[in-house]
């Protein structure tokens, strides 16, 4: 069943065989995109369950400045809302190559196989008091969260060995992975973005 919702990702399908090598060493060749991520994040970049509830400081997602924005003057500055949707499009690459799901080196700029959208909002339509709240609401996704991302990160190991012995990337278990990182992403956009005032769906759907 599709879900609507006004952010989406997806994730092209690996339809291939996956290189056995750089999967094998993934952890380590990861390491010097995962620093210019750290560097952009101002410091505060967490994998798996934590993606879901990114703490973001320094230079990283605009955040606080936005509920202060949105409760006094009702605005969403089109450059900030530029930075929060380029950087999370370079996240959810740099994710995709971590979790196995291309072998392809994350860029940080060209779209490769991952498709990030987020509308750019309509800051008089939202309500300006709901980002004062937004994260408490959001803590029933975030308990939810932590067990999927558990359950993600026991499929990746799977995974791992798939790829070593077929080389390919069981399509079930992508799809897995892909919803928990779709989930993450609605609730990212709802509690901390702030496009939409709509509640994230409790589903792992498109």
């Amino acid at each position: 069943m599709s879900v609507d919702y006004p952010v989406s990702l997806k994730i092209d399908y690996p339809d291939r065989k996956l290189n056995r090598l750089t999967s094998f060493f993934r952890i380590f060749t990861i390491i010097p995109i995962l620093i210019v991520l750290m560097l952009l994040m101002g410091g505060s970049f967490q994998m798996g369950a934590k993606e879901a509830g990114t703490v973001v400081s320094g230079v990283g997602l605009i955040m606080l400045p936005l509920v202060l924005m949105l409760l006094f003057r009702q605005k969403y500055p089109k450059w900030w809302y530029d930075w929060n949707l380029n950087l999370s499009k370079f996240s959810y690459r740099v994710a995709s190559y971590f979790y196995l799901m291309t072998d392809v080196y994350p860029s940080t700029d060209e779209e490769q196989n991952v498709q990030l959208d987020m509308p750019y909002p309509d800051a008089a339509g939202l309500n300006r008091w709901l980002p004062l709240v937004k994260w408490f609401l959001a803590i029933p996704h975030i308990i939810v969260l932590c067990f999927l991302w558990v359950a993600a990160l026991v499929v990746i190991i799977i995974v791992w060995f798939a790829i070593l012995f077929t080389g390919r990337y069981p399509r079930g278990l992508f799809d897995f992975a892909l919803g928990v990182m779709r989930w993450g992403f609605r609730v990212m956009c709802y509690a901390m973005i702030m496009i939409t005032d709509k509640y994230p769906p409790f589903a792992l759907d498109t």
